[in-house]
């Protein structure tokens, strides 16, 4: 049997496991008094060596997240509901001593148990983007992003308004490999 180690930082053939919470707000329209909490689970899986030149020189990083707790604050109630994200492309930047920085696109579904927004849908689609970091440790490292997220139900009802969300994201987590 293999064992698994723990790393400083995402290298080919490696693991990304976090845990994360992060909350957001509405920032358009009539869906601006919005607001989201979400908890999950990442496991993602770091598929190239660095390349690139300068400064966008990194690594690409494939995830999924799994996503249990996704509250939405409505101005008709909450919502409780739950997601995955199964697309997560990752561009992990190289490491700079203890930082990594990070680039992200993903997408998924959400289920509630309300409509969300009220009169619309409680099926809807997530897609979005994140600027964060990595603050390596010897074992575990933290991560803060900053992530724009849309909220649609991609017009399987109507109307359909969606939700556009600034949010802040923090986890806790570890890249890990196996060894040779």
């Amino acid at each position: 049997a293999s064992l698994v180690h723990a790393q400083a930082g995402p290298e080919k053939g490696g693991h990304e496991l976090e845990l994360w919470t992060g909350g957001g707000h509405g920032v358009n329209g009539i869906t601006s008094d919005t607001g989201v909490w979400t908890v999950g689970a990442r496991y993602g899986w770091v598929l190239t060596h660095p390349h690139g030149p300068g400064f966008v020189r990194g690594r690409f990083e494939y995830a999924i997240d799994v996503v249990p707790i996704f509250w939405v604050f409505q101005a008709k109630g909450a919502a409780y509901g739950a997601g995955v994200d199964p697309l997560a492309l990752k561009w992990d930047f190289d490491t700079h001593h203890r930082v990594a920085p990070y680039f992200e696109l993903a997408g998924g579904t959400l289920l509630t148990n309300n409509q969300v927004p009220p009169g619309t849908s409680r099926v809807n689609f997530t897609t979005g983007g994140a600027l964060g970091i990595h603050i390596l440790g010897r074992k575990f490292n933290s991560s803060a992003e900053v992530r724009f997220m849309h909220i649609s139900n991609e017009g399987i009802s109507s109307p359909n308004p969606g939700i556009n969300m600034l949010q802040l994201r923090l986890g806790v987590g570890m890249f890990t490999h196996r060894p040779r």
